[in-house]
């Protein structure tokens, strides 16, 4: 199964109520409003948390979830190209008074992530196309994604309209240094990364 894009509802209802009918509907299943579209993803495999669990730890290690920042899971951005549009990264680095800055729906304002990372699932276009842009217009400064379906770790940087100005594609047997605005050093081991995320057998 892939992400779904939805139509804008007919009649009076909200894309945001309608993003929230559909989550009661189908628990588990992430539901974002990106470009005026909702964009249904189906819950993520055991692949997918393995990898994810493997991405997180160098960032606690380098000490991002204590004093200043936080490193959290599925935490929404809300984003700048729509009313009602918003994001929710598989991961992300927060400054640590997130909490002063809820806009709507459980979503953040965006000057306040540091970094957003996704592991790419079967919705991995989203997040390799879509999702560039929307945390580009966002100014959201380090997007990562980890792309399990081409076995590529991308480290876009430096958002400038609806792109990044540094985007650089890493292979297996590369050790990444992300950028020293996070507030921290943190190196990726991508091979490590991707190997976590390929399902069992394959």
């Amino acid at each position: 199964m892939s992400a779904a894009p939805v139509e804008q509802p007919h009649g009076d209802r909200s894309l945001i109520a309608e993003a929230n009918s559909i989550m009661d509907r189908l628990p588990g299943r992430r539901v974002e409003i990106i470009g005026g579209l909702i964009l249904v993803t189906p819950s993520p495999d055991v692949a997918h948390s393995r990898a994810l669990k493997k991405v997180t730890r160098p960032f606690e290690a380098a000490g991002l979830d204590e004093n200043e920042t936080e490193v959290h899971q599925a935490i929404g951005v809300w984003l700048p190209d729509g009313p009602e549009d918003y994001a929710i990264p598989d991961l992300c680095i927060v400054e640590a008074d997130i909490e002063d800055h809820l806009i709507e729906n459980n979503c953040y304002d965006p000057v306040v992530f540091r970094l957003v990372l996704e592991v790419t699932s079967s919705n991995w276009k989203a997040d390799l196309r879509t999702k560039v842009t929307a945390y580009a217009q966002a100014k959201i400064p380090v997007y990562v994604i980890v792309d399990r379906k081409h076995q590529h770790l991308h480290v876009l940087t430096d958002p400038a309209g609806d792109d990044y100005t540094n985007h650089r594609i890493h292979a297996p047997g590369e050790l990444v240094t992300l950028p020293d605005s996070l507030g921290a050093k943190v190196a990726l081991d991508v091979e490590e990364i991707l190997k976590a995320g390929q399902p069992k057998g394959d």
